[in-house]
């Protein structure tokens, strides 16, 4: 199996998961920025993480999922946000990265929080929108990924490889799940 781990990180959040999930593939993989990566085909998966920008994938992101999650193949996405895990907008924010990836075979979506940058905080904390300056002032986004985000990002690797070797994806996993 040959596995590619790519990802866009502006602050180095993304670059850690990334490294932390290409730490656990025992099989043949590549790592590398998304902006280098030419096509995911010849790849058996592709692990492509993504930060999140304004609630979402940025245009760049979107385009670059779109012309690499075609033809089905399979994709196991990664997203970094300043968000605590738990936060109710999230599932919103994660459905856009699945959108944008629509065309492949998502085997699988991983997300943690990631710290915020400096400028991004502050301008959150200046903006119109009282929503963004109230994220602004509960951050709790310092320090992170943590080492018990990226040991999730570890297992979650690990998780997806032993899923394509029995040939399964997560949709098919829950289908059987509720079958019992």
């Amino acid at each position: 199996m040959k596995a590619l781990v790519a990802y866009l990180s502006k602050t180095g959040n993304t670059k850690k998961v990334a490294e932390a999930i290409f730490a656990e593939i025992s099989d043949e993989k590549e790592i590398k920025p998304i902006d280098e990566v030419e096509s995911i085909e010849g790849y058996d998966i592709a692990f492509l993480g993504f930060p999140i920008h304004a609630m979402g994938p940025d245009k760049k992101t979107v385009e670059l999922l779109e012309k690499h999650c075609v033809n089905g193949r399979n994709v196991a996405l990664f997203i970094t946000h300043m968000a605590p895990e738990d936060a109710q907008e999230l599932p919103t924010w994660l459905d856009k990265f699945r959108q944008a990836a629509s065309g492949a075979s998502i085997v699988d979506v991983f997300d943690c929080q990631g710290q915020v940058a400096k400028p991004i905080k502050l301008f959150m904390s200046i903006a119109p929108d009282s929503k963004l300056r109230s994220w602004a002032k509960q951050d709790n986004s310092k320090g992170q990924p943590d080492k018990a985000r990226l040991d999730r990002a570890r297992a979650f690797s690990r998780d997806v490889m032993k899923r394509l070797r029995e040939g399964k994806t997560r949709a098919e996993d829950r289908k059987g799940k509720q079958q019992k």
